[in-house]
C-alpha cells in the first residue's frame, strides 16, 4: 500500500517540479524513478529497492507479468489520446517543412540510428531497428516545455511545435509495426507464414481501430452516451479495442488503439475538447505512475551496460550526425536560413511515448529470449535523459548565438474575437503584425479564421493560454472584451508574460466618466469603451489612416475623436511603417513630426485639409 500510494504522489510531485521550473515532465520523473529504484541499492540496509515493481516470483508490486500488462494498457491510452490530437488538415496546413520532417526525417533517424546501434552494439539487425524506431519520436511533452521560455521566430517554434506533436504518433505506429514484425517472425524464421502474421496483425489492428473508432463516434452523436459518462465510456471502449483485438491477433493492441485514436480525431466528433481533457487528464496520471515504476524497474546491470564509451559514440552520432542530416534533407529549398535549419538540429528531445514502449517491448523482449534485447530499454533512456538534459539547458543559448532568438516580441495578443477586436485584427495582420485574437466563443474564433486571422478557442481562467509555444514573440496585450471584469483580469495574468512592452484594456463606464482616475493601462481614449466601439465598428466598419503634420496636429485630431461618437483612434504609424498603440493618456507620445499617420476607426475625419486616406473595410459575414 505504501509503495503504491508512494508512486502516485511521487508523480505528482514531479509533475510539479516540472510546472514550477518549466521542465519536461519526463526528466523529474525518470530521475526519481531510477533514486527509489536501482540507485536506492546501494545505500538500503539489504540492498533492496525502495520501490519493488518487480522482486520475484512472490513479491513486488506486481507479480509475473502483471506489470507488463499495465503498461500496456497505460501505453495504449496514451497513444490514443495522441492520436486524437493528430489533424489531417493540420499536417498539410503546416506546409512541406513540417511534413517532410515527419517522413523524410523519421526515414533517416530509423536507417541511419539503427545501422548505428548495429555497428556500435554488435546488436542484431531486428534489435537496432526498433531501437531507431523508438527514437523517432520527439512529443509535445518535451518540446513544448523548452519552448516555451523561448521567444523565437513564429516559423520556427510552429515547425517544432507541429513535428512534436504529428510524430508522436507517426513514431510510435512505426515502433510497434518493427516489434510486431520481430514477434511474428521469432520462431518462424521470417518464412512466408510470418509474413502473413504480421500482416494478419496489421489487417486486424487498423480494422478493429478504424471500425470500433466510428461505431463510438456514431454512438455519441445520436446520444447514445449520456453526457455525464461520455469520457468514462470512451476509456472503458479503449481498452476493449485493445484487448479484443489482442484476442484475434497478438501485439495487434497498440495499432488498434492508435488508429482509433486518429480516426475519431479526423471526425466532426462533438465535445472532443471535452474528451481530450479527460484523457489528458488520465494521461498524466498514467505517465506519472508509469514513468516512476519502469525507471524502478530497471537494474544496476542494465544501467551498466551503458558504462563505456560505444554509449558516449551512439549519443553524439544520434545528436550530431542523424538529427542535423534529417532536418537538413527535410529543409532543402525551404525559406529556412542555415541558422533556422542548424536550430532545429539542434532541439530534438526524445519524449514519453519513446520511453513507455521502450521499456514495454524491450522487457517482452527479454522474457522471450530476444538476443540484444536487455539493450533496448537503456539505451532509449539514455537517448531520452540525455537529449532532454542537453535540450533543456542550451536552447536558449543556442538560440541566441545562432540569432534565432527575439531580441524585442512585438506580436500583439487580444483577447476578445468580436467584431471590433476582428477589425482591428485584420488591419494589424494586412500590415505585417503578428496578431492572436483568444476567445472561448467558436463562432468569433470561426469568422476570425475566414479572414485569414490567427485564432485561438481558450478560456483565460484556464492555463492553456500560457502553455501556447507559438504566442513566444507576443509583446502587446489588448484586452477587448464586453465584460471589464474579464479585462482586468487578463492584463493582471497576463500582463507579465504577453505585455513586455505594453498591457492595455478597455475602461468601463465608470472609468469613462472619471477621467482623473482613468488607469495607465486604459485603450484609446477616455471617451472609448466597449459599448462606443461596438456602435461604431456597427455603422463604419472601416478604418482609416490620416496624415499628422506634427504633435500639435496629432492632439487636435485626437481631441476631435473625443468629441465624436463615431470615431475611436487605434494606432498611431510611424514613418517606417510600426504601430503603436493608442492608450486612453494619448498625449503621452514624443517627437510626432511629418511622416507619421493616425489610424482611426469610423467615419472619415471632417478637417478643414484634404488629406490622403487609406481604408480597410471589414468584410465579415454577420
Amino acid at each position: 500500500m505504501v509503495e503504491l500510494a508512494g508512486i502516485i504522489i511521487l508523480g505528482i510531485i514531479a509533475q510539479w517540479v516540472a510546472w514550477r521550473f518549466k521542465l519536461p515532465a519526463i526528466l523529474p520523473l525518470i530521475l526519481i524513478g531510477l533514486l527509489v529504484g536501482p540507485i536506492s541499492t546501494l545505500f538500503t540496509e539489504d540492498g533492496t529497492k525502495l520501490i519493488r515493481p518487480i522482486w520475484n516470483e512472490k513479491e513486488g508490486l506486481f507479480l509475473g507479468e502483471s506489470l507488463y500488462h499495465f503498461v500496456s494498457l497505460a501505453i495504449g491510452v496514451i497513444l490514443f489520446e495522441g492520436g486524437l490530437t493528430l489533424k489531417r488538415s493540420e499536417v498539410t496546413r503546416v506546409g512541406p517543412v513540417i511534413t517532410k520532417l515527419i517522413t523524410v526525417g523519421s526515414a533517416v533517424t530509423f536507417f541511419l540510428a539503427g545501422t548505428a546501434a548495429h555497428f556500435i552494439f554488435e546488436l542484431s539487425w531486428q534489435i537496432s531497428f526498433l531501437f531507431s524506431a523508438l527514437i523517432i519520436v520527439t512529443g509535445p511533452t518535451v518540446i513544448t516545455p523548452i519552448l516555451r521560455n523561448i521567444p523565437l521566430k513564429k516559423d520556427l517554434s510552429a515547425i517544432l511545435k507541429w513535428e512534436g506533436i504529428l510524430i508522436d504518433p507517426i513514431g510510435a505506429l512505426v515502433a510497434v509495426l518493427v516489434f510486431e514484425f520481430i514477434s511474428i517472425g521469432e520462431g518462424q524464421g521470417y518464412t512466408q507464414t510470418g509474413l502473413l502474421e504480421f500482416v494478419k496483425v496489421l489487417l486486424l489492428g487498423f480494422t478493429f481501430g478504424f471500425t470500433f473508432a466510428h461505431a463510438l463516434t456514431l454512438a455519441i452523436k445520436r446520444n447514445y452516451v449520456p453526457h455525464y459518462l461520455l469520457n468514462v465510456v470512451s476509456l472503458s471502449v479503449v481498452l476493449s479495442v485493445f484487448v479484443i483485438s489482442e484476442l484475434f491477433a497478438h501485439e495487434s493492441g497498440l495499432l488498434a488503439v492508435v488508429v482509433m485514436g486518429m480516426v475519431m480525431g479526423n471526425t466532426q466528433l462533438p465535445n472532443i475538447k471535452e474528451l481530450l481533457y479527460f484523457k489528458e487528464s488520465i494521461s498524466i496520471l498514467l505517465i506519472s505512475m508509469l514513468f516512476i515504476l519502469l525507471s524502478a524497474s530497471m537494474n544496476l546491470p542494465e544501467l551498466e551496460l551503458l558504462y563505456n564509451y560505444k554509449t558516449l559514440i551512439l549519443f553524439a552520432i544520434v545528436v550530431f550526425v542523424v538529427r542535423p542530416l534529417g532536418v537538413f534533407l527535410s529543409t532543402a529549398g525551404s525559406k529556412l536560413n542555415f541558422r533556422e535549419k542548424l536550430f532545429i538540429s539542434w532541439v530534438g528531445p526524445r519524449g514519453i511515448v519513446a520511453a513507455g514502449i521502450a521499456s514495454l517491448f524491450g522487457s517482452k523482449l527479454i522474457l522471450r529470449g530476444e538476443p540484444g534485447a536487455d539493450y533496448i530499454t537503456p539505451l532509449v533512456f539514455m537517448i531520452v535523459l540525455g537529449t532532454v538534459l542537453l535540450n533543456a539547458s542550451t536552447a536558449r543559448f543556442m538560440a541566441k548565438l545562432l540569432g534565432v532568438f527575439l531580441e524585442k516580441s512585438e506580436g500583439i495578443v487580444i483577447i476578445g474575437a468580436s467584431k471590433v477586436s476582428r477589425l482591428i485584427a485584420d488591419y494589424l495582420h494586412k500590415n505585417n503584425r503578428h496578431v492572436v485574437l483568444v476567445d472561448n466563443n467558436q463562432t468569433n474564433i470561426e469568422k476570425a479564421q475566414k479572414l485569414g486571422i490567427e485564432a485561438i478557442t481558450a478560456n483565460i481562467y484556464s492555463d492553456n493560454l500560457t502553455d501556447n509555444i507559438e504566442l513566444n514573440d507576443v509583446g502587446y496585450l489588448m484586452a477587448l472584451t464586453g465584460n471589464s471584469d474579464i479585462n482586468k483580469y487578463a492584463v493582471e495574468k497576463f500582463g507579465s508574460q504577453f505585455g513586455e512592452n505594453g498591457s492595455f484594456r478597455l475602461i468601463d463606464s465608470d472609468e469613462m466618466n472619471d477621467p482623473e482616475n482613468n488607469p495607465k493601462e486604459g485603450l484609446f481614449s477616455h471617451t472609448d469603451d466597449f459599448i462606443k466601439l461596438t456602435e461604431t465598428a456597427r455603422m463604419f466598419p472601416i478604418i482609416h489612416e490620416i496624415e499628422i503634420k506634427d504633435k500639435e496636429h496629432y492632439e487636435g485630431l485626437i481631441e476631435i475623436t473625443k468629441a465624436d461618437d463615431h470615431v475611436v483612434p487605434i494606432f498611431l504609424k510611424t514613418p517606417d511603417g510600426d504601430l503603436k498603440i493608442i492608450p486612453s493618456f494619448s498625449t503621452d507620445f514624443e517627437d510626432i513630426s511629418g511622416g507619421y499617420r493616425l489610424v482611426y476607426l469610423g467615419k472619415i475625419l471632417e478637417v478643414d485639409e484634404t488629406e490622403d486616406e487609406v481604408e480597410t473595410k471589414h468584410q465579415d459575414e454577420e
